[in-house]
Parts: C-alpha cells; sequence; structure tokens
C-alpha cells in the first residue's frame, strides 16, 4: 500500500513538472508571437542587410603622349530575378531567352537555362547568377536587347553586376613599371600610387537572399563612389618599344639569364624607357623583376664605374690627360692580389686617357692607389658626395639599398681600394651609374630619375611632379670636360669603337664584371654599357646591363651591352631626329646643313649614289657636300630614289635633293 502511494506521489510530481515546463513554453510562445515578436522580426530582418562596399574606379595610367598604358574596364555578371517578368511575357519569351544564353555562354543546352530560371521563379527566388562568366561592356549592350532583358530590370528582372578589371592596352610593354597593386607585394607605378589611382569606394545596402547571395535594396540610398585620380608618366611608348625589343634580341641571341636598359631624358631625368626581362625555364624572356631598380638589379658594376673612379681621380690631382701610366705586361699584384689586363701582354705605357679608353684595369688601379692609398676614405667620400651610398629616392617601392665597403666595414682589407676602383666591393642599381653619366652629359648638374609627371583629375592637374636636381655641379667644370673627351674617346678608339660609324657622335663605357659564385669570382660575367647620346649636344642617356650571357665570344660588354645601346640609338635617330647631333627635320621638310655652306665646298664634289643607304648613311653623305635634304616614306627604310642624279654636279642655285625611303 505504501509503495503505490509513493507511486501515485511522484506521477504527480512528474506530471506537475510538465504542467509548469508546458506552461512555461506557451508563455514564451505567446511573448514572443504578441509581446515582442515585432522586435524581433525586425531584428531578423536587419540581420539579412549589410552596406557593401561600391568599387571606385580605378584612374587610367598614361604615356607621355596620352597613350593608354593601364585602364580599368567595366565587367558585368549577368543576374536575373525571374519574379518581375509578367506571366505573359516570361512564357512567350523564356525559350528564346534560353537558347541565346546557351549561344552565347556556350557551356550548357537551352533546356539547362530554361529548366533553372522556371524552378528559381516557382520557388520566388528573386537572385540567380546566370552564369559566373563575366561579360564586358559591347556584350552587355547586345544582351540588352535580348527577350526579357530588353525590359529592364523593372519590368523583366534583369540586373548586371559591375566590376572592374584592369587592362594593359600595349599587353607585356613596361608590364614591370607599370606593375600591379596587391595588398602586399605590390609592384610598379600601380603600387607606388595606389592611394592616388583607387580612389574612394562608395557604399549601399544589400539584403541577403536564397542561395546566400546579396542584392542591393533599390530603394536605399547610396553614397556614390569618388573616382581614382589619374597617373601621366614621362614613359615614351616608341622608345619604350625600341627598348625592350633590341634588349629581347641580344638576350635571345646569347641565352642570358636577364637584361635590363634605361634610357633617360638628359636635361629633366625623365625615364623614357626602362625594360627588365628575365629568361624564363622554357627559355621565354618575360618582364618578372625590375632589375634596372630594385634589390636584386644591385650589383658589382665593373668597369663602368670607372668613371666615377676617374672623376674622383682627377677631382683630387687635377692631371692631365696625357699623363703617362706604365702598365708594363698586363699584370700588378697589390697586396697577393693579382690584378690584369684583357690584353695579353698588356699595354705598356699609356696616357691616363688610354688607360680609360681601354679599360685598363691595372692603369686604374695604379692611379688610384697611388693616389687615395694613404687615405682611402678620401676616395670613399667622393662616392658619397655622389649620393651613391643611398637610394635615389623614386617613385617606384622597392629601390634596391646600395652598398659600399669602406675603410670603417668589417669587410675592408688592403685590396679594397684597387678593388673598389675597378667597380668591385660595392653593390649599386643600374640608375644609380645611370644619373652619375646622365649629370655628366647634364653639363655637371644631376638631376633625380623621374617616371610621373602629373596626377591629373576630370577637372585637370591635380598635382606636378617638377625635375628635381640633386646637386648643381658634381664635379668642376675642368674634370667634367676631361670625362667627356674620356668617354668619347671610348668610342673613337677604345673599348666601343665599333659604335663609332662616322654619322652622329656618341659617348660611352664599356664594363665586364666577374660574377661571384659561391663566394669566389668565377667566368660566369655581368655586362654593362653606359652612355650617351648625341656627344655634343646630350639628349638622351642610356644604361645597358646582361646578366651572364652564354658563349664565350660573349663575354664583355662590348659585344654584348653595347650593340644594344647603337640599335637603340639608330632606331631612335630614325624617329627621333632631334635625338642627333644635327637641326630638327621631319619627313617632307628640308633639313638645315651644319656642313659648310656651297661656296665652301671643295670644287669637283658630285652628288654621291645613296641608293639602298639607310637614311643615316645617305644623309651623312649628303649633308657632307651642303646639300639641304627633304626625307619622304619610311624612316626606317632604304633609299629607293633620288630627285639628283648621282655623279652629277651639284646645282649652284638650288642645292637641294629628296630622297624616298621605303
Amino acid at each position: 500500500m505504501q509503495f503505490t502511494k509513493e507511486i501515485l506521489l511522484r506521477s504527480r510530481l512528474v506530471l506537475l513538472a510538465v504542467v509548469l515546463v508546458m506552461t512555461l513554453i506557451i508563455g514564451k510562445i505567446i511573448n514572443l508571437q504578441f509581446i515582442t515578436g515585432d522586435q524581433w522580426r525586425h531584428a531578423a530582418k536587419v540581420s539579412q542587410l549589410t552596406y557593401k562596399p561600391i568599387s571606385a574606379s580605378r584612374g587610367n595610367i598614361y604615356a607621355d603622349d596620352g597613350s593608354l598604358l593601364a585602364t580599368s574596364l567595366p565587367f558585368y555578371t549577368v543576374i536575373l530575378d525571374p519574379t518581375v517578368a509578367s506571366k505573359e511575357l516570361f512564357n512567350k519569351s523564356i525559350d528564346e531567352l534560353s537558347q541565346k544564353l546557351a549561344s552565347f555562354f556556350g557551356d550548357h543546352p537551352d533546356i539547362h537555362y530554361k529548366t533553372r530560371i522556371i524552378h528559381a521563379r516557382n520557388q520566388k527566388r528573386k537572385f540567380l547568377v546566370l552564369n559566373k562568366r563575366t561579360i564586358n561592356q559591347k556584350q552587355k549592350e547586345k544582351m540588352q536587347q535580348w527577350p526579357i532583358f530588353k525590359q529592364g530590370k523593372y519590368k523583366g528582372g534583369v540586373i548586371f553586376q559591375k566590376e572592374y578589371k584592369r587592362y594593359n592596352p600595349f599587353a607585356v610593354l613596361a608590364k614591370r613599371t607599370i606593375g600591379l597593386y596587391r595588398e602586399t607585394n605590390g609592384s610598379g607605378l600601380e603600387y607606388a600610387f595606389n592611394k592616388e589611382l583607387k580612389g574612394i569606394d562608395g557604399q549601399a545596402l544589400y539584403q541577403k537572399v536564397v542561395g546566400g547571395n546579396w542584392k542591393q535594396v533599390q530603394e536605399a540610398p547610396i553614397i556614390n563612389p569618388v573616382h581614382g585620380y589619374d597617373l601621366e608618366t614621362t614613359i615614351d611608348i616608341n622608345l619604350q618599344d625600341i627598348t625592350e625589343s633590341s634588349l629581347l634580341e641580344v638576350l635571345e641571341k646569347t641565352s642570358a639569364q636577364h637584361g635590363c636598359a634605361i634610357v633617360m631624358e638628359v636635361a629633366s631625368g625623365a625615364i623614357k624607357a626602362i625594360a627588365n626581362l628575365s629568361r624564363t625555364p622554357s627559355g621565354r624572356y618575360i618582364e618578372a623583376y625590375n632589375y634596372a631598380v630594385g634589390n636584386q638589379g644591385c650589383v658589382e658594376p665593373g668597369s663602368i664605374f670607372k668613371l666615377v673612379s676617374m672623376l674622383a681621380l682627377l677631382e683630387e690631382t687635377r692631371w692631365p690627360l696625357t699623363k703617362p701610366i706604365d702598365t708594363g705586361n698586363g699584370s700588378i699584384t697589390f697586396f697577393g692580389r693579382s690584378i690584369r689586363d684583357v690584353k695579353k701582354g698588356g699595354y705598356g705605357l699609356l696616357t691616363l686617357q688610354e688607360v680609360f679608353e681601354n679599360s685598363s684595369n691595372v692603369g686604374i688601379t695604379m692611379a688610384i692607389q697611388e693616389t687615395f692609398g694613404a687615405n682611402p676614405q678620401k676616395f670613399i667620400d667622393y662616392i658619397e658626395q655622389l649620393g651613391m651610398h643611398h637610394p635615389l629616392g623614386i617613385e617606384l617601392v622597392g629601390e634596391g639599398k646600395p652598398y659600399i665597403v669602406t675603410p670603417k666595414s668589417k669587410m675592408w682589407n688592403k685590396v679594397s681600394l684597387p678593388s673598389l676602383s675597378m667597380g668591385y666591393s660595392l653593390q649599386v642599381t643600374p640608375l644609380q651609374l645611370l644619373t652619375i653619366c646622365n649629370a655628366i652629359a647634364n653639363g655637371g648638374k644631376m638631376v633625380k630619375p623621374m617616371l610621373v609627371r602629373h596626377l591629373k583629375s576630370a577637372n585637370g592637374i591635380i598635382k606636378s611632379f617638377p625635375t628635381t636636381v640633386l646637386k648643381e655641379k658634381i664635379c668642376s667644370h675642368e674634370t667634367l670636360g676631361k670625362l667627356k673627351l674620356m668617354l668619347e674617346g671610348s668610342i673613337e678608339r677604345g673599348t666601343a669603337r665599333k659604335l663609332n660609324d662616322g654619322f652622329y657622335k656618341i659617348a660611352g663605357k664599356t664594363g665586364t664584371a666577374e660574377k661571384l659564385v659561391d663566394g669566389s669570382y668565377s667566368d660566369h660575367h655581368l655586362t654593362s654599357f653606359i652612355g650617351y647620346f648625341p656627344a655634343e649636344r646630350p639628349r638622351y642617356s642610356c644604361i645597358i646591363v646582361v646578366d651572364d650571357p652564354q658563349g664565350k665570344q660573349y663575354h664583355f660588354g662590348s659585344e654584348v651591352s653595347a650593340p644594344i645601346f647603337k640599335n637603340i640609338v639608330d632606331r631612335v635617330a630614325g624617329k627621333d631626329l632631334e635625338a642627333r647631333n644635327v637641326p630638327h627635320a621631319t619627313p617632307g621638310q628640308p633639313m638645315q646643313p651644319q656642313t659648310p655652306p656651297l661656296d665652301q665646298v671643295e670644287p669637283g664634289q658630285l652628288i654621291p649614289d645613296v641608293l639602298h643607304k639607310t637614311l643615316r648613311d645617305a644623309l651623312f653623305l649628303l649633308e657632307s657636300i651642303g646639300l639641304e635634304v627633304t626625307i619622304k616614306g619610311n624612316m626606317h627604310g632604304t633609299v629607293c630614289q633620288q630627285s639628283l642624279k648621282p655623279q652629277t654636279a651639284i646645282p649652284t642655285e638650288n642645292p637641294k635633293i629628296m630622297i624616298q625611303l621605303r
């Protein structure tokens, strides 16, 4: 009996507990439904809403003539709200629309698109991505004429969701300099000027719909984006093309690891062309790294650094260019290290001018050791006065940091000074060396290299980037004159004499450096050339560096890098006659000769035959006898016609001739 009473008590307690729980649940339901229901319904709705950015259009990047180097083009994702179209319109047009979608995208049959759209309409889905592939503006305009789509957003339900993609009209041309933007590890101007180019994103309210997609709430106000500024660069697209193709031709010929080339306007420091090409495992060359400016391009330059050594030497000693230096049999030992000249048996007695022209290692190390051996820091001081111990601070991110062994360094030893004089024991970028050479061409004024001229908006120029003078005078007038004679002599009689064709005067210096491999100097070489033209009225300066060309005949700058310079100069001379040391001329217009007037020309001279000759050769021959030349046709072609018959007398009253090129 007692046992039965306990069971009944427990049952009643359980029942009471159940009743209490049920009462609590019913109370909660009543509370949610009638008291706080509106509040929670609003919260649920709000959780499905969020503000999302509307991307601003990225600014354009232009060449110096207004050619587009990089721009942002709109692309669209095609989205459909299948519930918008009326029943009559939908049933009438769904077959044709499905066929057009299948034909355009080419990935599924029309029945696939029809089934998806009908299913979404029946499910009352308001956001259906028809295809993940984006379309361009022209394709969008074409689609807007399709059935249902031509009724627009509010009657047809079509939505073209916009996004911008970067496009380079000239493809790979100047690709590394233009660069690309990423949050980290970006490159080029795109990365350096990202803040100015990217603009300010706007905002719009979006609602989460079936399928996890987000649809813009059309009724909500939006904050419009502010589009980015445009960059006007100093790049000359024609010079860039010439420079890249000239570099590529030699790289392919020599199977070099990589190479770079820079062409700079002497007076302003404006970089007109900058090319960087690296060899891929397949043997192709691509713009993968900026060796002209970046850390990986910061290397021991070799003999082209002798230009800096000579500057320091001449400033310190005021030696005449005729000063004799006995280089003996071409070998000398400094503190146990042997230094040799390339020529077997040596050059013997050389003048200081000839030491530079022949790039004598023995001659330059003897001269530097004699002058600065007791105080090597003084030689370092001359280098640092040129600013070579720190980056130039140009517009690109990731500029290489130079390194110079000094008497204060742990790496300094007794052979460091001779090593430095030959372009070893230091690392600098090609652009830094070009800046020094450019200063010599510019009458001693050192200007900062520049890549950007203007920052622009639709309303005009926002900011200009003028030429920055880094140093008004890098050396004395006397030293400057001697350096120019040395650079010209290197072309006329020295290591770069193959470049001397007598048509226009150029100045420059070849370079060859042995590369460090596993801590010791190897048979791998870095070849280079640095110079400017025309020598008497410099307009452009240029540096070429080619890393590890293959083949014994390609170990020297005179065989590898100098021909690239020559090819650039030749082709520039045809495109830009101002760059030559003659007055400006344009096709169809007469050129004023620089040679003596007709009454000073030797009697008996006859008109030369210039048929099948290049423009530069023809001009040289014709102008040398006092003729005014009018040019017609392709500036890069050869002469196919001349108006005055060869081997006839020069006309006395009208000494003019027209040449036609093809």
